[in-house]
């Protein structure tokens, strides 16, 4: 060693003491790290254990040189072995049990904040407003649906499906933000068509189109698509989800129609939940703005408009992957006490629907008066025809949580039976106690997780061996189901990491689903009418959370195209757009079911929640789906 290296290390030393700009120098550099790690840090769920899962390391023929695959390059297979990065481990328990419920994320519920008053573009009030009708989107149509109107009669206003869905919501997912249009985030709207008036006056039956343009802090436009706005309107006998139309550019678009039966004063509600996609994140609650834009009064004026007749449900009705429907009120009675086993008996059990919103005992649904409708209307089965319609069938349900409430829903308010609970995994022959001659099996196989018991999987549970067999072995029988009901998406929610990878999984299981239909038509055996119900829109506190309603309606849209792809599903049932309606809070679920069984006990709002009437409504428009003709 030099003689001279003290020297030397003593003359940096004092360089460094001494020079104030090799200090500067210093210190802009630690900033420049500090802030780095910043930025690295706040990225979306990332942090040194799902760094560490983003990558793998593979030994080739036993070489004791490794290989190291980024994420983005694995294959699907590889895909099962990756954990997501969880936010908050303390996500609601999809296990079936009221109790975890009432205890869960109390602090997560939404607030509610009003809009900046400077974002609005304000026109000049005027005493009376009527809008123009604008132009009619052009509605999708469903192969093999006669969808003519005569001449004089207005069409009902309906959803629009997407070909390539899940392609088209990628690219939206990723798409740049290059000009400063696009790199700013929406913080309110403006629509020139409805802001600054007062009084504003609609016709029923026809369809009024509105538009609104996303702004962002400064009252400039926002040019980007991918936010996530609630509409609601709502009157004392209607309420219904009007259809959306993001067109990319920060404008959106949508449609009001209102029957002339119900003509009356309405409240059109807009709500910012989520800014550009981040509702799609692995952890959305971060995200969420849950801002009202606007409220508006509207009175829809009855007119002479005569609207398309609603004819009740076929076959052919049940080919439409979205809907739009409402629901609409026939009786009300505010005094009916809540009895003591938690049911609302507000009006006599064969009380009836009124034509053509619905066809059979109204009061059975228990639903103080509301019954569902969309394009077609839906017949409400008593007992006996109940049992006419599933005698000698054999029903196998595929999905999470939600399938256990609904068949026990049925079984216990439309068949007549006494079932305290069904478990996550179910086989049984179940007889008409009247009528021993009718039998129906029902098998229900939880997906949430491939153990039962467990959780937060979705349609990777189809990753693990030993339950894909499970599945096929129901299929691999002499005699098979006639019909699989399935659905996915809560705990999917919260499994997968982003879009691309659920676009994968949805991918593998449609494939999957496909090769035992196929393997039933190499057999020739008769294969099983599918069904896919499309998971609920989460309610209340869960409207920020892993399974917001952002998310699951992007993964229906998914899992529906992949299915389509895959020539899997013969019927849709849109259950996202039957609960949208009643998620706002919690008075109609628990955050993720619709169909608890009745019970008197207050909620987390202190009320006594009415849980269980719209997953009972679902249940009959599946007796529709299996029986109509």
């Amino acid at each position: 060693m030099s003689p001279h290296m003290p020297e030397k290390v003593a003359n940096f030393a004092w360089i460094f003491r001494s020079n104030p700009m090799v200090k500067w120098a210093f210190r802009i550099v630690l900033m420049a790290v500090f802030l780095g790690m910043l930025i690295f840090c706040s990225l979306d769920g990332l942090n040194v254990g799902s760094f560490q899962r983003n990558f793998m390391v593979l030994k080739i023929n036993n070489s004791s040189k490794n290989l190291t695959i980024a994420l983005q390059d694995l294959k699907f297979t590889d895909v099962f072995h990756l954990q997501p990065y969880v936010d908050n481990p303390n996500y609601l328990n999809l296990n079936h049990t009221l109790t975890n419920l009432t205890k869960s994320h109390k602090n997560l519920a939404p607030v509610v904040a009003s809009e900046p008053d400077n974002l609005a573009e304000k026109e000049a009030k005027s005493s009376h407003f009527h809008p123009e009708v604008l132009p009619l989107f052009t509605a999708g149509k469903d192969e093999n649906l006669d969808e003519s109107v005569k001449p004089g009669i207005l069409p009902w206003v309906s959803a629009e499906s997407e070909a390539n869905y899940s392609s088209k919501l990628y690219a939206g997912w990723l798409a740049p933000g290059d000009e400063p249009c696009k790199d700013s985030r929406t913080e309110g709207i403006s629509m020139p068509g409805l802001d600054g008036h007062e009084n504003i006056e609609l016709s029923t039956g026809d369809i009024h189109e509105f538009s609104f343009q996303a702004l962002d802090d400064s009252g400039k436009p926002h040019c980007l698509g991918g936010d996530y706005y609630e509409i609601d309107l709502s009157g004392e006998r209607w309420k219904s989800r009007p259809p959306i139309k993001d067109l990319g550019n920060g404008t959106y678009s949508f449609q009001l129609q209102v029957h002339p039966d119900f003509h009356g004063t309405y409240n059109l509600t807009i709500i910012l939940l989520y800014r550009h996609y981040e509702g799609l994140k692995s952890s959305p609650v971060r995200f969420v703005v849950d801002r009202v834009l606007r409220v508006f009064w509207i009175k829809f004026q009855k007119s002479s408009a005569q609207l398309q007749e609603i004819s009740q449900c076929k076959k052919s009705d049940f080919v439409r992957d979205v809907w739009s429907g409402r629901w609409t009120r026939h009786a009300k009675n505010d005094s009916c006490p809540i009895s003591n086993d938690g049911r609302y008996r507000c009006q006599a059990p064969q009380f009836p629907c009124q034509h053509p919103w619905c066809d059979g005992p109204l009061g059975s649904l228990e639903s103080n008066g509301w019954v569902y409708s969309t394009h077609c209307s839906f017949k409400l089965f008593n007992k006996e025809e109940a049992w006419n319609c599933l005698s000698n069938r054999w029903i196998f349900w595929w999905g999470d949580s939600n399938h256990c409430d609904t068949i026990r829903n049925i079984l216990n308010f439309v068949l007549g039976l006494d079932f305290v609970t069904v478990p996550r995994r179910f086989d049984m022959n179940i007889t008409n106690p009247r009528n021993p001659s009718q039998v129906v099996r029902i098998t229900s196989i939880f997906n949430g997780h491939w153990n039962e018991i467990s959780n937060y999987q979705g349609l990777n549970s189809l990753s693990n061996a030993g339950y894909r067999e499970l599945l096929k072995g129901y299929f691999s029988q002499e005699v098979v189901p006639d019909t699989l009901i399935m659905n996915s998406g809560l705990h999917d929610g919260i499994y997968w990491p982003n879009l691309r990878h659920f676009i994968k999984g949805a991918d593998y299981a449609a494939a999957f689903w496909s090769e035992i239909l196929e393997d039933l038509r190499r057999k020739g055996m008769p294969f099983p009418e599918v069904i896919y119900r499309t998971t609920v829109t989460t309610g209340g506190y869960a409207r920020s959370m892993g399974f917001n309603p952002y998310k699951m309606e992007a993964y229906n849209g998914v899992v529906l195209d992949k299915l389509r792809q895959y020539n899997v599903i013969s019927r849709v049932i849109d259950n996202f757009d039957m609960t949208f309606p009643w998620h706002y809070d919690n008075r109609a679920n628990d955050g993720v079911h619709y169909g608890r069984a009745p019970l008197k006990m207050k909620w987390r709002d202190g009320q006594i929640g009415h849980q269980y009437f719209v997953d009972l409504m679902l249940g009959h428009v599946l007796l529709n789906t299996l029986c109509a003709s």
